[in-house]
C-alpha cells in the first residue's frame, strides 16, 4: 500500500480541503484523518452507519481505595502534578494525573493502585466498500503520536488490499506529525503564502528530510500574497523539491465545504487548480 500524506505546518491553510478532494478524485479505498486533537474530514467524507468504535487506552492513572485510604496525606503532599484532591474520600483527577505511581509506592496502607485510563476513541468505518480509519484523542491525553499510530494500524490491517492510501495529518510538527510521517511514501505539504506559512512549511520539509520520506509542495490561497507565493515556488527550486501548483482563494469552496461537498465537487476555480495538484501529485506518487 502506497501512502500519501498531506501535512501543513500551520492550522488553518486548507490541509484537509486538499485531502477530501484528493480521496474524491483519486476513488481511494482507505483513508485516514490522523489529527486526532481535532479531526474533521468526516465532516466532508460522511462516515457510514458501519462505524466500529474502540476504546484506546493510553498512559494509566492513579486511582485511590476509599476503604484502604487512611487519609495520611503523602500522596497528595508528594504529587508534583496536584492530581490528589484531598477531599473525603481522597480522590485523583484523571486529567492532571501523569501515571508516575509515586503515590502508589508511598501509600503505606496499599490504597493506591494504576489502572488503564481511556486516552481515546478509535474509529472504523467500513461502510460503501472503503476503510476511513480516524480518532478522537481525550480532553488532556498525552499519547497523540501513539493513537496516530493506531489509526494507520487499524487502517492497513482493514484495507490490506488497498493500492493507495490519503492520510490528512496534523499541522506542526509535533508528536502526531512524526507518528504519521512512519512509513508513507509521500508528503503533500499545503503552504500558505504568508510569513508564518512559508517558516512553519521550512520546518516540516527539515523534519521530513531527516526522515528521508519525499516531498512535494503545493499552494492554497496563493492569490492572497502574490510577492509570498513566489517566494515559496522560489524556495521549492533551490531546495529541489517539486512543486505541483497553486490553487487560488475561492470563496465558491468555502460554500461548497461549509455544504458538506468537497471543492472538486463543484466547478469552480479552486476545484479546477485542485485537479491539476492531485494529478500531479499522484505522478509523483506512482514514479
Amino acid at each position: 500500500m502506497k501512502q500519501l500524506l498531506i501535512l501543513s505546518g500551520k492550522g488553518g491553510t486548507g490541509k484537509t480541503t486538499i485531502a477530501s478532494a484528493f480521496i474524491q478524485l483519486s476513488g481511494v479505498k482507505a483513508y485516514a484523518d490522523c489529527d486526532v486533537d481535532a479531526p474533521n474530514l468526516h465532516l466532508v467524507l460522511k462516515q457510514t452507519a458501519q462505524v466500529q468504535r474502540t476504546d484506546y487506552y493510553g498512559m494509566k492513572t492513579a486511582r485511590i481505595n476509599p476503604e484502604l485510604c487512611i487519609k495520611c496525606g503523602r500522596c497528595a503532599e508528594n504529587c508534583r502534578f496536584q492530581a490528589v484532591k484531598e477531599e473525603d474520600p481522597f480522590a485523583v483527577d484523571p486529567y492532571a494525573c501523569e501515571g508516575c505511581g509515586l503515590c502508589q509506592v508511598l501509600c503505606p496502607a496499599g490504597a493506591v493502585s494504576l489502572v488503564p485510563n481511556i486516552a481515546g476513541e478509535l474509529m472504523l468505518d467500513t461502510g460503501n466498500g472503503k476503510v476511513f480509519s480516524t480518532a478522537q484523542l481525550k480532553m488532556g491525553s498525552g499519547t497523540s503520536g501513539k493513537l496516530v499510530r493506531e489509526v494507520k494500524k487499524q487502517m492497513k490491517a482493514a484495507a490490506s488490499s488497498a493500492d493507495v492510501a490519503v492520510i490528512d495529518g496534523s499541522p506542526g510538527i509535533g508528536c502526531p506529525v512524526i507518528a504519521s510521517l512512519n512509513g508513507v511514501n509521500l508528503v503533500l505539504i499545503v503552504a500558505e503564502p504568508s510569513v508564518s506559512g512559508i517558516s512553519d512549511m521550512e520546518r516540516i520539509i527539515r523534519t521530513a528530510k531527516l526522515l528521508h520520506i519525499r516531498l512535494a509542495v503545493c499552494i492554497n490561497k496563493a492569490d492572497v500574497n502574490i510577492d509570498k507565493s513566489e517566494e515559496i515556488e522560489s524556495f521549492c527550486r533551490e531546495h529541489e523539491i517539486p512543486f505541483v501548483g497553486r490553487i487560488p482563494y475561492d470563496a465558491s469552496a468555502v460554500s461548497a465545504i461549509n455544504s458538506g461537498l468537497t471543492i472538486t465537487d463543484i466547478d469552480c476555480p479552486a476545484g479546477r487548480a485542485a485537479r491539476c495538484v492531485y494529478e500531479k501529485t499522484f505522478q509523483l506518487l506512482n514514479s
